[in-house]
């Protein structure tokens, strides 16, 4: 039986850092992957391939180009996503021979197989060479999520998907329901209302994507119906069924009916732990397979811990990897290796318009009682915006009114996944809005909508 320091159950982003981070500590250190190729749903079937069709959904269909030329091409109903995302196999690939040389330079071993566990310490992994075990000292579930599929909802992977076999559509349709209004429903229903499809959108909450700041959303609800959404918000689905003539019937609560020709259900995801034996130690996941953790990453086996998707909200690829990182630092109680909990981590739904986040919303700092003000800047008022055809953009910024500390970050509009670092660094440091006020940008940049959000606020006072 091989011995490893620290063993890894799953590559994808979580446990690929996690597993660089024991390897920087001198570690051995083994990664198990139940797939026979590395790199988890993120680079397969979620955050790399759906990004990768909305930007070639983006430069198809001329949506840039309508905002500053006034067209937009077609694309004909013979072309599939196979074909959009032609250049998703040429990404994936490389994006794979980095993984494995990393792997390599770091004397990481990648074992292929499913894990289960014989004890608190040793893992049985079977693989089609038969079966193997193997003892870690620090063992940190990586498992990652799949789709949430309910026995009433007949999937068929021909009319009816969920979010990891929509991917192999054989074309696209005229007309698509999307149930879920949570970031991925939000995302697949802008990318296929880009390329021409009706979509109609059905979330049983009263609004979309609830932990964001309200006026964004509503902002993106607007942008949402002017591509041709349907919203159908506050409605419960009741029963799908695929009808005689191919198409898909779903019944609301209210008496409504959807009729479309393809299904998306995006309801949620359940953790991959039901293979992992865990009852042979004594952890339980909750009803979809989410395991609880402290505020170190720890179960309740001290050296056994849970890290990405697994483990629940936010459920980035962002936050899994560094939530990897510092699970290994303190389960090798590493102090001189920074590991506090950060608590401006950024968020971004890659919707269009894309939205980015960071740190307190309106509706939170009005619970809180804080006493805030706010500075918005659109970006038909900064010339970048105007130049790239981007007048649907903004920059909110949130403040205290007292101390004129930075609080919350709120963007909509192209690149606001980047943007928003600037201002994620300025509150990582306790900073002021005097610092957009003060500092130069390039110009012309979208970052200028930085300094104009900060006079708006300031002038507000």
């Amino acid at each position: 039986m091989r011995r490893f320091d620290v063993l890894i159950v799953g590559s994808g982003p979580g446990g690929q850092r996690a597993a660089f981070q024991a390897a920087k500590l001198k570690k051995t250190v083994a990664v198990i992957e139940r797939q026979p190729y590395i790199g988890g749903a993120g680079l397969h079937t979620g955050t790399l391939p759906s990004k990768t069709l909305r930007e070639a959904a983006l430069f198809l269909a001329g949506f840039k180009q309508r905002a500053i030329f006034g067209f937009q091409c077609s694309i004909g109903r013979e072309v599939t996503l196979q074909e959009l995302m032609y250049r998703k196999m040429d990404v994936m690939k490389k994006q794979m021979e980095v993984i494995i040389d990393q792997f390599n330079r770091n004397n990481i071993e990648i074992i292929y197989g499913e894990a289960s566990f014989r004890d608190e310490h040793r893992l049985s992994i079977k693989s089609p060479g038969g079966l193997e075990e193997v003892y870690g000292e620090v063992i940190i579930i990586a498992a990652g999520t799949r789709p949430l599929r309910p026995k009433e909802v007949p999937f068929d992977e021909e009319h009816i998907y969920d979010t990891d076999s929509i991917l192999k559509i054989n074309q696209i349709p005229s007309t698509l329901t999307v149930i879920g209004g949570g970031v991925i429903g939000c995302e697949y229903a802008c990318i296929f209302a880009s390329l021409g499809v009706k979509v109609t959108l059905i979330e049983k909450k009263p609004r979309l994507l609830p932990f964001a700041d309200n006026e964004i959303v509503n902002s993106l609800c607007y942008w949402m119906t002017q591509s041709g959404i349907t919203l159908r918000l506050n409605e419960e689905v009741v029963k799908i069924t695929v009808e005689s003539n191919d198409r898909v019937m779903t019944n609301l609560k209210s008496g409504k009916q959807v009729v479309s020709e393809k299904l998306l259900y995006t309801m949620g995801r359940v953790g991959n732990t039901d293979m992992l034996n865990l009852n042979a130690i004594g952890i339980k996941p909750d009803g979809r397979g989410s395991l609880s953790v402290n505020e170190n990453f720890q179960t309740t086996i001290p050296h056994i811990y849970a890290i990405g998707d697994v483990i629940g909200f936010p459920a980035l690829a962002s936050t899994s990897m560094e939530q990897g990182r510092r699970a290994v630092c303190n389960a090798l109680h590493k102090e001189d290796i920074t590991c506090e909990v950060v608590s401006h981590l950024p968020f971004g739904i890659y919707t269009i318009p894309e939205i980015s986040m960071v740190g307190e919303t309106e509706e939170g700092l009005t619970a809180k009682a804080i006493a805030y003000e706010v500075g918005c800047a659109l970006f038909q008022e900064v010339a970048k915006g105007q130049i790239i055809g981007d007048t649907h953009g903004m920059l909110k910024l949130l403040f205290n009114r007292e101390d004129k500390r930075l609080l919350g970050v709120h963007i909509i509009g192209e690149r606001a996944t980047e943007l928003i670092h600037i201002g994620q660094a300025v509150m990582s440091f306790r900073g002021t809005v005097d610092y957009f006020k003060d500092t130069v940008f390039n110009y012309p940049t979208l970052s200028d909508a930085y300094k104009v959000a900060a006079l708006n606020g300031l002038n507000r006072l």
